[in-house]
């Protein structure tokens, strides 16, 4: 369920920022406003082409400088890496390094990325937490705690949202806690990829890098954190200022319900 609703659950905390630069500003000269920072937060809409071409330029601009201390992605797992993998190394050499899905995440859409920092001598790290982790991270309720009481509702409601209100009540508890397993384990990517000096670029839906529920309220009080929320949408009338430092607004995709594709195999069951 959670990869089925990979799109609308991060939809679903899509909003909020504080400055929207126009998009005719090179990705590079945004990057620089945004500097220095030891982990820059870029949230996606997973099936957003210009949202991935936006990635793999702040790639090379970050790494074009000497700045890019690594590329950490929701993408592939905590513990896999391309640290020991050649510049020179094959894609399918790098997909095996970080035993890339295809099928979860179009490597079309992330490989450009995650190539530029490659073939940049700079490591490619998993950053989600591990599939085989998350029946115990459904289990631990030191999880529950991991968020104050509003943070920790606001993640319930956009559980529910981002599986379409089709949950039972039962399961909102332990798949909040998988939300939070993975935003703590993403944070926890980010400290230990750190550099003095340098940045560490985490691409992840953009639910996940919202301030005051995601990734950034895992992370240290001496870890300088900016978080930009790119949007594909026609206007900022939705935006919540101070879920994000930073929006940036993309050539809007066409509207797409994917709740009702979702409920349409559930109401064929029902038949």
């Amino acid at each position: 369920m959670l990869a089925a609703t990979a799109f609308a659950g991060c939809a679903a905390l899509s909003s909020g920022s504080t400055a929207t630069p126009g998009t005719d500003v090179p990705v590079a000269r945004r990057i620089t406003a945004l500097l220095p920072a030891d982990a820059l937060l870029l949230g996606e809409q997973h099936d957003a082409p210009e949202h991935h071409a936006i990635e793999r330029e702040a790639v090379q601009a970050l790494a074009e400088r000497g700045q890019l201390a690594a590329l950490a992605l929701e993408m592939a797992e905590e513990g896999r890496s391309t640290a020991h993998v050649a510049a020179s190394a094959s894609e399918a050499q790098v997909q095996a390094a970080l035993d890339w899905n295809d099928k979860a995440w179009p490597w079309a859409s992330y490989g450009p990325a995650v190539m530029a920092a490659v073939r940049a001598g700079v490591p490619v790290v998993g950053a989600n937490l591990q599939r085989a982790h998350m029946k115990d991270a459904m289990a631990d309720v030191s999880l529950d705690a991991q968020l104050n009481t509003k943070a920790y509702a606001a993640q319930q409601d956009a559980v529910r949202e981002g599986h379409c209100q089709m949950l039972p009540e039962s399961q909102i508890v332990p798949m909040t806690r998988i939300q939070v397993g993975r935003d703590r384990a993403m944070a926890q990517a980010v400290v230990k990829a750190r550099q003095p000096g340098k940045t560490v670029l985490l691409i992840a839906g953009a639910g996940h890098v919202v301030r005051t529920l995601g990734v950034p309220q895992h992370l240290p009080d001496d870890v300088k954190v900016v978080t930009v929320r790119m949007l594909a949408a026609p206007s900022l009338a939705n935006v919540v200022v101070g879920e994000y430092d930073s929006t940036w607004q993309t050539p809007p995709l066409p509207e797409k319900d994917y709740c009702a594709e979702l409920r349409r195999p559930a109401k064929a069951s029902a038949q």
